[in-house]
């Protein structure tokens, strides 16, 4: 804006206001924000039903998970079980995880039978040493042992037929009544 004397001036006024009006929106932004208890600050994630907002928290996928779900989509591996068999399994680990899970037999399937008790502890159970480097060599984080079974596959159908004796069947049913 020319004033008569030829110099120009800017309208103060409008623009004074309009920074102090910010400032104090920013203030007031930077103090609520701040004065929140933790609890209550919005999640980056959509709240979970059932489960009280101080105790959900919302976090990237774990190491492991991401490292599984890369495994199983870039892998042409025929799984080692089938998928009803995997079920029962995964039915009893949705009630119970996370929790001490001994798996017999360590494979392909290993991450995801740690991933699906995700918090909890998962051991693995191995008689071939080299088959134990060869699976940790791949999938580090996983819990492994080798041991040495005293019994072979081909003595199954004998060692089912002594389990189905009375002898057998009399421990059974002392050990339960001490439950």
């Amino acid at each position: 804006m020319k004033t008569k004397g030829g110099k120009f001036t800017f309208p103060s006024k409008p623009i004074i206001l309009t920074i102090f009006f910010l400032l104090v929106v920013l203030l007031v932004v930077f103090l609520r924000s701040s004065s929140l208890p933790q609890s209550h600050q919005p999640l980056s994630c959509p709240p979970i039903k059932h489960v009280p907002l101080e105790t959900q928290t919302c976090n990237k996928i774990s190491p492991t998970t991401a490292e599984t779900l890369v495994h199983y989509v870039t892998s042409n591996i025929t799984p080692q079980q089938t998928y009803k068999e995997i079920s029962v399994s995964l039915r009893v680990l949705t009630k119970k995880s996370p929790c001490n899970f001994l798996v017999f037999g360590l494979g392909y399937d290993s991450p995801m039978w740690a991933t699906l008790n995700q918090g909890g502890r998962t051991v693995f159970l191995e008689e071939d040493k080299s088959w134990i480097k060869q699976i940790q060599g791949k999938f580090p984080n996983l819990e492994s042992y080798h041991v040495v079974y005293d019994s072979k596959v081909k003595l199954a159908s004998d060692l089912m037929e002594i389990g189905k004796r009375d002898e057998c069947k009399l421990g059974l049913l002392r050990s339960r009544s001490f439950r």
